[in-house]
């Protein structure tokens, strides 16, 4: 259980928008339950959510995970309402600058693409300003693995909020 009062709910949100890789939203849905924040996930997905590989990867955490699902991103833009100014979007090529830019209030909804092609166009349309990068020094790396890149900018995004 959360140590959370009842009813309270954890402001900053992650959302995934048609995760592939089992394994990844596993270990992003571990993260949010350390942190206490809502995981919200948006199909399509390239596993089931019952799949052997999620549990494995939240181990026994699976179960506390506040998971919301949405069948596209317009059936969540429609029931969630976000301003502009809640929505971080994070890419390898983030034109809006590094995950370290931005003041993240506390109810953002920190949103990560697909692993093998990110955000969709129809999602970033407008928001290019508002899509982000994590910085890699070297020229040997493309990207990074979606679970420990999500887990930096979560925990960078919350920075101000821990203790």
């Amino acid at each position: 259980m959360s140590d959370r009062p009842a009813g309270a709910e954890a402001a900053m949100k992650v959302v995934l928008v048609a995760p592939e890789i089992p394994g990844n939203t596993g270990t992003i849905g571990r993260t949010c339950v350390a942190l206490d924040l809502e995981l919200i996930l948006i199909r399509p997905y390239g596993f089931d959510l019952s799949e052997k590989s999620v549990r494995r990867a939240g181990l026994d955490y699976w179960k506390h995970v506040r998971l919301t699902e949405y069948d596209d991103w317009s059936g969540f833009l429609a029931d969630r309402a976000p301003r502009r100014g809640q929505l971080f979007f994070f890419e390898d090529d983030g034109t809006g600058g590094t995950v370290y830019d931005p003041a993240y209030p506390p109810d953002a909804y920190l949103v990560f693409g697909r692993e093998t092609k990110g955000l969709p166009p129809e999602v970033l349309q407008g928001m290019e300003d508002r899509c982000f990068r994590l910085p890699m020094r070297s020229r040997h790396i493309r990207s990074l693995n979606l679970a420990n890149a999500a887990t930096a900018v979560i925990y960078q995004a919350m920075r101000g909020y821990l203790s």
